[in-house]
């Protein structure tokens, strides 16, 4: 855990007009929204007129400021033997490829059996504090019925590391999708500002740019079946449920996705068939530069047999 410690920020022009908050977690995106507004709900801020305690201030642009970020508490989490799937693992980060099914991190309805509580058993006290008390180690994270890849920082040096570079969207990342339908044309750009639903806090939404975050997918066909198509999409932005609010934007919502689409008619009784009850979703490929080393890495997840079946069944090739 890294010790307490002050962050001297110097606000853009741009951000002229902007609530605090939100200045803030674009100046400082190491730390999330709502970690930088209980920081400042805590006295943690200050600038040349002293302490600013209201994140819902106004900011004129250009000002400096001061975050005093203390050393984070130790994890009530408890730490529990469950399996994980390493695929890389060194001194400063590690990189898992996780299960459909697994929680990424403890929050209302999960507060055991997750990802960050096989990697507190798994690592022992060796997780970069920054991500806050909850969540040790964690720099992104996929959706609980999403599989595939994720990086994970042992210590603070490598967690300012990589959130740097997922800031700057430096970071490769690659899906596979399993989507009702077939695009067309084949490949493209999806841009879409995201933000919670209105009319249900549980889901995102395509929302006018500045009520929410900027967000761009990029998909590729890779291939087309009878009503369905295997998708390549990769992230240049990494928003919350962001694949599948943007591909059901644009009538192509992943298969099995109950929260935002609908299996077309005919491909319904395979699901059933199959057992297949999750968005198609699979975190293929990520690449990045080691934060500590700057070598280049990428590692590559097989898909898992339930997609593998799946696309088995639409292409023909799968035993019925």
């Amino acid at each position: 855990m890294g010790a307490e410690k002050s962050i001297l920020i110097t606000l853009p022009a741009t951000a002229a007009g902007q609530r605090l908050d939100k200045a803030l977690a674009e100046a400082v995106p190491l730390y999330s929204r709502e970690r930088l507004k209980n920081l400042v709900q805590g006295g943690r801020l200050s600038g040349p007129a002293g302490v600013i305690w209201d994140p819902a201030t106004k900011m004129k642009g250009g000002e400096a400021l001061t975050l005093d970020v203390p050393e984070a508490r130790p994890s009530d989490t408890v730490a529990q033997d469950i399996p994980l799937t390493i695929v890389h693992e060194d001194d400063h980060l590690l990189v898992v490829d996780k299960p459909a099914g697994l929680v990424v991190h403890p929050a209302a309805g999960n507060y055991d059996g997750t990802m960050v509580n096989a990697l507190l058993h798994r690592c022992a006290g060796r997780l970069s504090g920054i991500g806050g008390v909850a969540r040790p180690g964690i720099v992104h994270r996929i959706d609980k019925d999403t599989s595939g890849l994720l990086v994970v920082a042992k210590t603070d040096k490598a967690h300012e590391g990589l959130a740097a570079q997922f800031a700057r969207h430096d970071v490769d990342r690659r899906y596979t999708a399993v989507v009702g339908g077939v695009p067309v044309p084949p490949a493209g750009r999806i841009e879409g500002a995201l933000a919670r639903s209105t009319a249900n806090r549980q889901k995102m939404a395509i929302v006018k740019d500045g009520r929410g975050k900027h967000a761009i997918t990029h998909f590729r066909t890779v291939a087309a079946f009878d009503g369905a198509a295997q998708v390549e999409c990769r992230l240049e932005t990494g928003r919350t449920h962001q694949i599948r609010v943007h591909m059901a934007s644009i009538g192509h919502a992943l298969l099995g996705d109950a929260v935002y689409g609908r299996t077309p008619g005919k491909l319904a009784p395979l699901l059933k068939d199959l057992a297949f009850e999750r968005q198609a979703l699979h975190a293929a490929t990520l690449g990045f530069v080691h934060p500590v080393t700057q070598e280049k890495l990428c590692f590559e997840s097989p898909l898992p047999a339930d997609m593998v079946a799946l696309i088995g069944r639409l292409d023909g090739t799968g035993l019925e």
